[in-house]
């Protein structure tokens, strides 16, 4: 709890607004009290009002502070439909498809996203990724010079040995199945970006493989090698404080004294407190088993590279999770120009 901790006392200060699409799921509900109750910011559910309230008086939890919206029922619902039509209309989509689409909460809330009607959104406790990405994909879109949109869980270990005072940011875990260079890259930078908003120090970031520093050869392994060296480039491009160190295998890039037995003269190696993965299945299945063997505290996947701050949570998360993942998503959205320079420029539509 002391990173998230140190997130919540950064909201308290700049309280935002977080829309959550799953308003009947119980443990939204219980994530959106709780982010009331701690003075974080307005917390915002889509769904049917009777069916919340319902879902609420099950929980035995009030919805004081919590902000109720029924797309369908909205007065928002044909000014939201018209727009995404507008976006959408070149790849083929009618009027009457853009309305049945802004019916569904998970577009509703792009929409409100991308029109400053609220500061961030959490969504995928009971949804497939595909369902809650897509509509942020066709409404909020990618940052400028983003060249792929991916994800990244935090982290929180009992070891304060472990990355930084426990804390590791583990990328791609939830999004791009196999990345290119480029994808790796900028994967490596966004993630170093988020780490430096949420943490205040200086990014170590391991690139990791199955070899390190050339103990084994495979194409892999040569995509990892450019991935790292670009990542430096654009680091430094744009001005990005950040290491970059790799191919290093995950002991290496965690364990000082296996560090100083692989290799020398890293500045990563031993100390690593960002870890990219060469893929989703390494990416996916380590973050899942961090959580399930050890007392850690998970929270993502938190989106990197949008145009406006969003996260997919997992299925499996509980109300705790979510709410750690809402307070990480809202305090990004306290200073989003930073971490993407010239995102959200233009509303949708327009």
């Amino acid at each position: 709890m002391r990173f998230i901790g140190n997130v919540i006392e950064k909201l308290q200060r700049h309280p935002k607004r977080v829309v959550f699409p799953e308003g009947e799921e119980p443990r939204i509900l219980q994530a959106a009290r709780q982010f009331h109750a701690l003075r974080l910011g307005a917390p915002i559910v889509l769904g049917d009002p009777e069916k919340i309230r319902a879902v609420a008086d099950e929980l035995k939890i009030t919805l004081d502070g919590i902000r109720v919206i029924n797309p369908a029922t909205s007065e928002d619902l044909e000014n939201f439909a018209n727009r995404l039509y507008r976006v959408r209309r070149e790849k083929g989509l009618r009027p009457a498809e853009a309305r049945d689409a802004m019916l569904q909460p998970n577009f509703y809330g792009a929409m409100m996203l991308a029109m400053h009607q609220a500061d961030g959104l959490v969504s995928g406790a009971s949804h497939i990724t595909g369902s809650v990405l897509r509509p942020l994909f066709q409404v909020v879109k990618a940052a400028p010079d983003i060249a792929a949109v991916s994800s990244c869980m935090v982290m929180e270990v009992e070891d304060t040995r472990i990355g930084e005072k426990g804390v590791l940011f583990m990328a791609d875990c939830g999004v791009i199945p196999d990345p290119t260079v480029d994808q790796l890259t900028d994967i490596a930078v966004s993630t170093a970006r988020l780490a430096r908003h949420m943490l205040g120090v200086r990014p170590r970031v391991a690139m990791l493989s199955f070899s390190t520093k050339g103990s084994a050869a495979h194409p892999s392994v040569g995509k990892i090698q450019a991935a790292t060296a670009q990542a430096r480039r654009k680091a430094d491009l744009l001005n990005i404080e950040a290491d970059f160190d790799g191919e290093l295998q995950v002991d290496a890039a965690l364990v000082p004294e296996i560090a100083r037995r692989k290799l020398s003269d890293s500045k990563v190696a031993g100390r690593a407190n960002v870890l990219i993965f060469p893929d989703l299945n390494s990416g996916n299945i380590a973050s899942k088993l961090v959580g399930l063997v050890s007392r850690a505290s998970c929270y993502g996947q938190v989106l990197l590279g949008l145009n406006r701050p969003a996260a997919d949570v997992s299925r499996g998360s509980n109300a705790h999770d979510i709410l750690g993942v809402a307070a990480i998503v809202a305090v990004q959205a306290t200073d989003y120009l930073k971490l993407y320079p010239g995102a959200d420029k233009h509303l949708p539509g327009e």
